[in-house]
């Protein structure tokens, strides 16, 4: 592991200080860590050099919006190669919350939660994706690719 020295203003060490320990970090080397594999993942993804992500895509949603949850639930099927699992949670009388689970090309799975968030009626959309690379098919008794994150570890 390669040591690398950071020089800072003091206010700014305080306010990292606190953002580190408001997210339950133990020490600064890896919160700075986590800040840098979540900057050069959105430089991979934002030069298209991460084809294929996983993604979460969390959005709320009026469920008696008129046929809302019916155009979410198409839209979805038709993508059912790209929805790995989905979670719907009652907020309350009216809003509801639902997390998608996505996989597959970088640029479909984007264009799937642009879609979904579009929808009138969905408020709140976040798209968390992390690149991968697929690799290979295995061959075990149960065939199947591998995604491993594009990140440094």
């Amino acid at each position: 592991m390669e040591r690398i020295t950071i020089s800072m203003s003091d206010e700014l060490a305080q306010d990292f200080d606190t953002l580190i320990k408001a997210r339950g970090y133990t020490n600064r080397s890896e919160a700075v860590r986590d800040l840098l594999r979540e900057r050069l993942a959105a430089e991979k993804l934002a030069h298209h050099a991460a084809p294929f992500c996983v993604a979460a895509l969390s959005y709320v949603f009026d469920h008696h919006a008129r046929d809302l949850a019916e155009r979410l639930t198409t839209i979805q099927h038709a993508h059912h190669d790209l929805v790995l699992s989905s979670m719907h949670v009652h907020l309350d009388h009216v809003d509801c919350l639902e997390t998608l689970m996505l996989r597959g090309p970088t640029v479909d799975v984007v264009a799937l939660a642009d879609a979904l968030r579009a929808e009138p009626g969905v408020r709140h959309g976040h798209l968390n994706i992390v690149p991968v690379d697929v690799g290979d098919m295995h061959t075990h008794p149960h065939p199947h690719s591998h995604a491993h994150p594009l990140m440094p570890r």
